[in-house]
């Protein structure tokens, strides 16, 4: 006898509906039905136009600015949950707030770990993302997590380069894991950009560990706020000697004037991933900006949860 699944229901927020949609098309389903009510102080109230009874059920919607997408994602949970949802995953591209993943200096909220407290209490399952910004978060949630690895998305583009020198870098001293992660897929040699920082997304120093002359380099980052660290990194990678640099960034916040920033430095490319959506125009009219889509891993681990199978396939590079 063939085994039997639940009935998989896919939802997108708002602040994610284009990627919702490219993952619901991977999976072969159509999104579910859903509307997002606004009262005219600003109050949202998603409620689902179909039944969710004794479904799994996914909402799509990552975490970034406005904090809007925040609590619908914590709203949609709470409904779905409230509607007899049997198993709510929350999948969430981008999870936001985890720079806020320890205090640094005194007075301050862990935010992420605040977050994490947030999706549990509203009613959610487990946690589906991508990239975290430090990947002991997944230790703040007492559900299950899946941390997808954006390097099997990154590695075959790189790959089809073919850099004739290729050195991966680290824009600063707490990316080099990941770095060094990328560059064992390349037997690469790693340098590091050491950062002094005055405030948040602001830089007072910064300089490099490790020969960069001749080589074409790769620099390896989660998030890209403002630019301002990969375009300074890019241009003293360059001063020193590089044939090329290029950065890999999986979540393109892109805040203030970093399309500008990324347009106006030596990149010679910037690779992101759509866990973020986009400023359209600014994105089309960019020269630099290359984005590689998500949508299918998300849709092959989101196949694996509801049959109850292994998803370390899925960290296999190709």
């Amino acid at each position: 006898m063939p085994l039997q699944f639940n009935t998989v229901k896919l939802f997108a927020g708002s602040g994610t509906q284009e990627l919702a949609e490219k993952i619901a098309q991977s999976y072969g389903k159509a999104l579910g039905e859903k509307t997002l009510s606004k009262f005219s102080d600003g109050e949202i109230q998603p409620f689902y136009n179909e039944s969710v009874r004794g479904s799994d059920v996914f909402l799509i919607q990552s975490t970034n600015q406005p904090t809007d997408n925040l609590f619908e994602l914590l709203l949609m949970i709470d409904a779905a949950k409230r509607a007899s949802a049997h198993y709510i995953t929350a999948v969430v591209p981008y999870f936001g707030f985890a720079r806020q993943d320890r205090k640094d200096k005194p007075r301050v909220a862990i935010g992420a770990k605040m977050i994490a407290n947030l999706i549990t209490a509203a009613g959610a399952s487990r946690i589906m993302t991508m990239d975290l910004h430090a990947a002991q978060i997944q230790g703040f949630f007492d559900i299950p997590v899946d941390h997808l690895d954006g390097s099997v998305i990154f590695v075959p583009y790189i790959k089809s380069l073919n850099l004739p020198n290729l050195t991966i870098a680290s824009p600063d001293m707490g990316g080099s894991y990941r770095a060094r992660t990328f560059a064992k897929f390349f037997n690469a040699e790693v340098i590091i950009c050491d950062k002094r920082r005055k405030r948040a997304n602001e830089i007072e120093s910064m300089s490099i560990i490790g020969d960069v002359t001749g080589q074409d380099v790769v620099l390896i980052d989660d998030i890209c706020d403002t630019a301002g660290t990969l375009s300074k990194a890019a241009a003293l990678i360059m001063e020193n000697g590089a044939n090329s640099v290029r950065a890999v960034c999986t979540h393109a916040v892109l805040s203030g004037k970093a399309y500008e920033t990324i347009e106006n430095s030596v990149l010679s490319e910037m690779i992101v991933t759509d866990t973020i959506q986009l400023n359209e125009e600014k994105a089309k009219a960019s020269t630099k900006i290359k984005v590689l889509s998500t949508a299918d891993l998300f849709a092959k681990a989101i196949k694996s949860v509801n049959q109850h199978s292994s998803i370390s396939d899925l960290f296999e590079v190709e």
